[in-house]
């Protein structure tokens, strides 16, 4: 003879369990859709900011070329920092080497004389040169000042306030994104001695040739910006 025994679910342990069950769906819902949604930031700020902001700044180069109509005459003179800023969020790029983390820097070097747009005064944000660089394949429009909502995010590469004009004896210092909105400067590190560094405006085309490349600086080397450019760090 066998005993059968019967198996007894209280209600209330299945209660608990289907809402152990729907915690449980509930939170993966939500880990997946926040996922997501930091997936979808990430694609825009890698992505599509690069993308329209490099297109914007192609366009601006075109209509400034337009602008001027012929081919401007080539003038000589002055020494030229690029400083390359890296876009970290929070971070400060109107700064000498921009943001935070290790900006790249360069010096170049043109010798003879010339005038030319070191008579203009151009207004802040105002895109008024396209810097050209055959080495790194670039081709950007220069604005006054390193604003990042006004000019760096737009693509654009900005004149640092206080430095020289081209066209003028001293330092023409400029500042770009190295990632994202259109990363001007991504590859400044490529460059190196005796590369040439273009600054096309209305009135000539001022020739720079690298003659001192540094390896790496820190976003404190404001010497990089003075009237004679000189690492500090």
């Amino acid at each position: 003879m066998r005993t059968l025994r019967a198996s007894v679910v209280v209600h209330r342990t299945r209660r608990r369990r289907a809402l152990r069950r729907r915690a449980l769906w509930t939170g993966g819902e939500l880990l997946v859709t926040v996922g997501l949604v930091l997936l979808l930031l990430v694609v825009h700020e890698v992505w599509w900011t690069n993308r329209e902001a490099r297109q914007g700044a192609e366009r601006k180069a075109e209509a400034l070329e337009r602008e001027w109509g012929t081919a401007p005459t080539t003038g000589t003179a002055g020494t030229a920092a690029i400083v390359g800023t890296p876009s970290t969020p929070g971070a400060d790029d109107g700064g000498a080497g921009g943001g935070s983390g290790t900006p790249a820097a360069s010096d170049a070097r043109r010798g003879g004389g010339g005038e030319g747009l070191g008579q203009l005064s151009p207004t802040p944000s105002q895109a008024y040169a396209v810097l050209v660089v055959p080495r790194l394949h670039l081709r950007v429009p220069v604005a006054e000042g390193v604003g990042e909502a006004e000019v760096l995010n737009k693509g654009y590469v900005g004149h640092y306030p206080g430095t020289q004009q081209p066209g003028r004896a001293g330092n023409f210092a400029v500042a770009g994104h190295r990632n994202t909105h259109g990363e001007p400067f991504r590859y400044l590190n490529r460059l190196r001695v005796k590369d040439l560094v273009q600054v096309e405006t209305g009135a000539a085309v001022y020739t720079y040739a690298v003659d001192q490349v540094l390896p790496e600086t820190s976003a404190r080397d404001s010497g990089v910006v003075r009237p004679v450019p000189r690492s500090v760090v």
